[in-house]
């Protein structure tokens, strides 16, 4: 275990599945061989999709967590898993919070989530507010409760008629303190608008220094005047397009089977069909942190979503061989080597300098040659930091060993 800098509270806990069934609360819900299975339903839900307005039955069952308790007083809370959903099925996950014995808020829906968009519409859901909490579509923020612990719950659904049912593999949640990111409409690629973030805190070096590891490079803008679908096109698509580098380097991505209902195909159409499955109906964007790395791990990968407190426990990552996809905001000029405005933007994290300078895959370039840069250490993480709380994507395969956490451990 390494020291935790004490000026910042994060934790992050996931279940994994089959495994952790016997953890929580089962209703209709059974161990299968590569997760959580619908059983002998609970329930029956009728939902109507409020994208189409279809409205069809669904088996449910859910799965309700133990209280996890973080330590602190929380601020945000920001769920992600990874699942199998095919025709005809998909799952809805919900958080509230707790403090000591008690629930402190009710619950709000985090997601309602399909591996595409034959079944439902993959959305977050608007309009969730209160005098404890309100969810910033894939955030929970605590308002004017006290919150010390979480509870999660998902329920998978399944058409009486689908002939396979949803799997769930993992299922997670950060939590951390003091912190307001901005929501997944911002995360657009060059939007503009000031942040004022904090100062750097970089602790303690890790031993990524000089190495770089070979993520491929994807322009995001090589899509601007294509398909406009999922998000308003490629000026949009840095979070998919990010997901899709890692992919990639991880030999994982999709076969073209997969992509080639793509027409006319383009200069990358794995990239425009990471768009479309990524995608979140209700904000009109692809920039979803859960659904991106849920769309990560519907290929082999284990994904999640958790925040570091400094580029200090990024280079652990690095180090370990895997790259990791950032959230950051900056104003032109902020990030030397970074010469536009964003409100929120995905970046991949593909190593460091001899001096500690990251070294980036920054999807927003005219072109490929283009994605790869190199930044100021202090002024990035500035940005990072305050840009989204330290916001990352893990993704990689469970081969590959995650770094040694912290004893607060936020992985």
């Amino acid at each position: 275990m390494t020291a935790v800098d004490p000026g910042r509270d994060v934790t992050y806990h996931r279940f994994r599945f089959p495994a952790d069934l016997h953890l929580g609360s089962a209703d209709g819900v059974a161990a299968g061989p590569d997760g959580l299975v619908l059983a002998a339903p609970a329930g029956r839900v009728e939902h109507t999709d409020p994208h189409s307005g279809d409205t069809a039955g669904y088996d449910a069952a859910t799965w309700t967590s133990p209280v996890v308790p973080v330590g602190f007083a929380a601020a945000e809370l920001v769920p992600s898993w990874t699942a199998d959903a095919p025709p005809g099925c998909w799952l809805r996950v919900e958080l509230r919070g707790w403090s000591g014995d008690a629930a402190t808020t009710g619950w709000y829906e985090l997601g309602r989530w399909a591996a595409d968009d034959t079944t439902i519409h993959r959305s977050s859901v608007p309009g969730q507010a209160d005098g404890a909490a309100r969810v910033a579509a894939d955030t929970l923020l605590v308002t004017g409760a006290t919150v010390t612990g979480w509870q999660v719950r998902v329920t998978l659904l399944r058409r009486p008629d689908a002939p396979a049912g949803p799997v769930l593999r993992t299922l997670g949640v950060v939590a951390s303190a003091g912190h307001t990111p901005g929501t997944p409409a911002t995360r657009t690629g060059a939007t503009g608008g000031p942040v004022t973030p904090p100062a750097p805190r970089s602790g303690a070096t890790g031993d990524a220094r000089g190495r770089v590891l070979d993520v491929p490079r994807y322009a995001q803008r090589l899509h601007a005047g294509g398909e406009t679908r999922w998000g308003g096109g490629g000026d949009s698509w840095c979070s998919p397009t990010c997901v899709s580098m890692v992919l990639d380097f991880w030999g994982a991505g999709p076969t073209p089977d997969r992509y080639a209902w793509v027409a006319p195909p383009g200069p990358r159409p794995v990239v425009v069909h990471a768009a479309r499955h990524c995608y979140d109906h209700a904000y009109a964007g692809a920039g979803n942190w859960a659904f991106n790395t849920a769309y990560a791990g519907l290929h082999g990968v284990d994904a999640f979503v958790t925040r570091l407190r400094s580029l200090a426990e990024a280079e652990r990552f690095v180090a370990a061989g895997i790259p990791l996809i950032v959230s950051a905001a900056f104003t032109r000029g902020q990030v030397p080597g970074l010469d536009y405005d964003t409100r929120g933007h995905l970046i991949v994290l593909v190593g460091f300098t001899a001096d500690g300078d990251p070294v980036l895959n920054d999807p927003y370039a005219p072109d490929d040659e283009a994605v790869r840069r190199t930044v100021p250490r202090a002024a990035f993480e500035a940005a990072w930091q305050g840009g989204s709380g330290g916001v990352v994507y893990v993704v990689r395969p469970e081969s590959v060993p995650l770094p040694p956490a912290p004893a607060q451990a936020n992985w």
